[in-house]
């Protein structure tokens, strides 16, 4: 194999943003990770590997024939397109999608490996399934599965490891490790604790350019890569909220849900049962459990998306569901933040709008707002170090500046309950020790309850003392 060479090589990604005239060198031997804060490029970066936007000066050379990629956009791209595709005039038959085991067959597949890997995600039960039937962490083992089961000679990986489960994280590193040999591996990554033994090399991406190209064994410099990522943290406030935007009190004696012998069930398919479940008001919560365990399901039965959340026992501010409450008096209460809805949103809206969305509970802002809602939107785009972005659009911002306007979205009302589902996806050290720190003050500090939903023992938030763990 021949080194992978970039020199001054520019790519256009859209008629707002371009990757402007990065030099790389990339032998055969070295394995590298792509390090910067979330909008630094980094993402971009890994995309000009495998093809993505259009070249507009520089070159690019010694790119292997067959590479494969992994990454949230192209995650996107294809939910995008299932969705597109499964578009029904029927609204009463809900579409599945393409089943998973036609996705799952490409030209260059190593049969081997395929069956290798798929007994490594335990990703058999899940063929005859529709695409769209299935939950994010398993959407993100579909993809790994397609690129992993060519056997690329580079193979690029931009978050690989968001959205799994702890034992589908560990086996992903196990077989990179063995498959390290044989294939070259660039991935983007922003824990620093997930960077697997096999990288050489960190490249680290500031405002587009790429800043430094380090050594991984030479332990100062691989030290001050880490300090910068972590360097710009603040004492955080919360700005505070209109009264105007709070929701009739609630009976401070009734917990904020109460759930009895609940039950997920599709066919025979049982997601959960017998689940007896209380949050009390300030009882903070963390839900832990593998892909497929029915967490966001359960989140689905609190706030009134589940469409069996009216075959159960659910008591939720105070009402008991199913006697003729509307979804509206529930969500008031409710602030959430989820992939889902990042995937949903997405309106032609600035981000200042955006956050002001949140008191109205719209995806998109379509009534005049008060000046101190835009006061209150401006001290959050602050907290986020996002002032000068107030007016671009949202669709603008990276994956995990889009994360943070979303979570500050969901707070603006300071809600009762606060539902958090996997808010960390995604997101680079300093900006995830943000929103950690965030939410140990909300937690702490505030009248919101939290319920925290995510895989990493890592993220354990101060406050949080009361633990639901489900599973298959």
């Amino acid at each position: 194999m021949n080194p992978i060479v970039l020199t001054n090589y520019t790519v256009k990604f859209s008629k707002y943003y371009s990757l402007p005239a990065v030099s790389w060198w990339i032998e055969p031997s070295q394995h590298w990770v792509i390090l910067g804060a979330n909008g630094s490029g980094k993402s971009a970066l890994a995309a000009t590997l495998y093809g993505a936007g259009e070249p507009i000066g520089g070159t690019l050379c010694g790119l292997p024939t067959k590479v494969a990629a992994v990454s949230f956009e192209i995650q996107a791209a294809l939910i995008e397109a299932e969705l597109k595709k499964d578009d029904a005039d029927i609204l009463d038959v809900i579409p599945e999608g393409t089943p998973v085991r036609e996705m799952l067959q490409l030209p260059e597949q190593d049969p081997a490996l395929l069956e290798r890997v798929l007994t490594l995600f335990d990703y058999h039960r899940l063929l005859d399934q529709g695409f769209r039937k299935l939950s994010t962490g398993e959407t993100r083992k579909l993809l790994l599965i397609r690129a992993l089961s060519i056997k690329p000679d580079l193979l690029i990986l931009d978050e690989p490891f968001e959205g799994l489960d702890k034992e589908s994280v560990a086996n992903l590193n196990n077989l990179l490790t063995e498959l390290a040999p044989t294939t070259q591996i660039i991935m983007v990554l922003n824990r620093f604790d997930e960077i697997p033994d096999f990288i050489t090399h960190y490249a680290y991406m500031e405002q587009d350019q790429l800043r430094h190209q380090i050594v991984r064994d030479d332990p100062q410099a691989a030290a001050d890569i880490q300090r910068l990522v972590h360097l710009k943290t603040s004492d955080l406030t919360i700005p505070a909220a209109p009264t105007q935007h709070r929701p009739p009190a609630l009976n401070p004696e009734q917990p904020l849900v109460r759930l009895r012998k609940a039950c997920i069930a599709y066919d025979d398919k049982v997601i959960f049962s017998d689940l007896d479940w209380t949050i009390e008001r300030g009882q903070h919560w963390q839900v832990t459990g593998p892909n497929g365990a029915g967490k966001t399901c359960l989140l689905n039965l609190i706030t009134g998306d589940h469409p069996q959340c009216y075959t159960n026992d659910i008591f939720v501010f105070g009402m008991q569901r199913g006697n003729g409450e509307s979804i509206w008096q529930i969500k008031q209460y409710i602030g959430y933040v989820s992939s889902a809805l990042q995937w949903d949103y997405r309106v032609s809206i600035t981000v200042r709008n955006t956050i002001i969305s949140g008191f109205y509970d719209s995806i998109g802002l379509y009534q005049k707002y008060t000046e101190q809602e835009r006061q209150i939107a401006e001290k959050w785009l602050a907290l986020l170090g996002l002032s000068e972005r107030a007016n671009e659009s949202f669709n603008q911002l990276s994956y995990g500046e889009k994360r943070l306007v979303l979570i500050a979205r969901a707070m603006v009302k300071h809600p009762t309950l606060l539902i958090l589902d996997e808010p960390c996806l995604g997101l680079d050290d300093l900006n995830r020790q943000l929103v950690l720190a965030l939410l140990e003050r909300i937690c702490v500090g505030s009248e919101t309850t939290v319920l925290y939903v995510n895989h990493h023992a890592n993220d354990a938030i101060k406050g949080i003392e009361n633990y639901l763990a489900l599973g298959r």
